[in-house]
This record gives structure tokens, C-alpha cells and sequence, in this order.
């Protein structure tokens, strides 16, 4: 099998494991990952992850141009964003609209340029700090426009009233950071009245140095 047919196959499991787990529903949610030429192969616009065919993924050369496959997803400005300031250390990108997440980007209180509350040792060592973007319609490239003033200083991002996007090294990296990022999101919730133990500054540092995690 070659890399495109495997890759092509990888997506489609990835995301109707998402979709059949609930983290995200009806056509939410867009998926893309890169080959080893530099082409995108991108989840089409309005498809639901349960029900993917992988002979219709989108096929973006490098330079943007669509050379295959149904309509791509209307938010390739978040993913286009991300390939650009993480050049190297990105090779796929998530976009889910999971409940949790969406909850707490709505919550008045929350820190911007950190939401997530450091609540345990893997949601730092997945994501590192994630910072909250406001609100955008959907498929507004203004979306892109805030991912690249934060120059590749994130991997994972929550858009307002929205959703998380989180970039990885390659699909399965990506798959798994936004899934962390849901479960933490859904524990900030949970423990949100009661006073919960945080992570110190030093067991924090010790994370950073142990896994080289960005968050400056």
C-alpha cells in the first residue's frame, strides 16, 4: 500500500473514531495531514467523520491549488495557518467542535492565554499552553489571521463559541493532543467549584524540561 492509500485510511479510522465517540457530530469537525511530497490530503467541506470515503478526501498541492477529491473543508485557513508558522513540526491538523471544550471557551473567567488550568501533567505535556482566539464565523479566514500573530508559539489553539485546533507532528500526535485537551477541558469543568489541586510551578517545570514542552 502506498503512503497516500495508507494515510488516506488513517484518516478516515481517526475521525470516525472521533465521531463514534461523540467528540464531534453531524458534519463538524475537519482533518488534514501532509504527505512526505508536501500535498494536503484535507476532509471535505459538509462530510460527516462516521461516514468518510477515502477516495473523496481533498488533495491540496503545496501551494494550495485543490488537485483531487471533493471540496475541501471552508476552515483550511486554520490548518493553512498552522503549516505555515510550525513549519517542521507540523504534519496534520484537528479541528473538533467537542462539548467541553466549546463549554469552556464560553465561561467569562478564563485565563486567554492560558485556559486550561493545569489540572495534570498530561494535558501539559500534550498541549503545552492553549490560548483561547475569539469569536469568528465559520470559515472566516480571519481565524487563520489570529493563529499566525500567535508565530508558531502554540500547537493547540480554542476558538470562542467554536472549537479547539490542535496541530501535531503527524495524525496520530494530533488525534491524541485533542482528545487530552477535550478530557481536561471536561475535568476543568467538573472540578470548577471545588477548589481543585493544581499542578505546582515547580512539577510544571519538571514536565517542561523532562519533555521539552513549549510555553513560553
Amino acid at each position: 500500500m502506498s503512503e497516500e492509500a495508507r494515510l488516506r485510511d488513517e484518516i478516515c479510522f481517526m475521525a470516525k473514531s472521533l465521531f463514534d465517540r461523540g467528540l464531534t457530530a453531524g458534519s463538524s469537525g475537519n482533518i488534514s495531514a501532509r504527505l512526505s511530497d508536501g500535498r494536503l490530503l484535507v476532509t471535505p467541506t459538509g462530510s460527516s467523520f462516521g461516514r468518510l470515503d477515502p477516495a473523496k478526501l481533498s488533495c491540496l498541492e503545496v501551494d494550495g491549488r485543490q488537485v483531487g477529491g471533493d471540496k475541501p473543508t471552508k476552515e483550511m485557513p486554520l490548518h493553512s495557518a498552522f503549516y505555515e508558522t510550525r513549519s517542521g513540526k507540523t504534519g496534520a491538523v484537528v479541528h473538533l467542535h467537542c462539548s467541553h471544550c466549546v463549554a469552556l471557551s464560553l465561561l467569562p473567567d478564563v485565563d486567554p492565554e492560558n485556559l486550561l488550568p493545569p489540572l495534570t501533567a498530561y494535558s501539559v505535556m500534550k498541549l503545552g499552553k492553549v490560548t483561547l482566539l475569539p469569536y469568528f464565523m465559520p470559515g472566516d479566514p480571519g481565524m487563520g489571521d489570529a493563529i499566525r500573530g500567535l508565530a508558531g508559539r502554540r500547537s493547540a489553539v480554542m476558538l470562542a463559541a467554536h472549537g479547539p485546533v490542535v496541530a501535531g507532528k503527524d495524525l496520530e500526535a494530533a488525534v491524541y493532543a485533542i482528545e487530552e485537551l477535550e478530557e481536561t477541558a471536561k475535568l476543568a469543568l467538573l472540578t470548577r467549584s471545588a477548589n481543585p489541586s493544581l499542578l505546582s510551578a515547580v512539577q510544571i517545570g519538571q514536565i517542561l524540561h523532562t519533555y521539552d514542552v513549549e510555553w513560553d
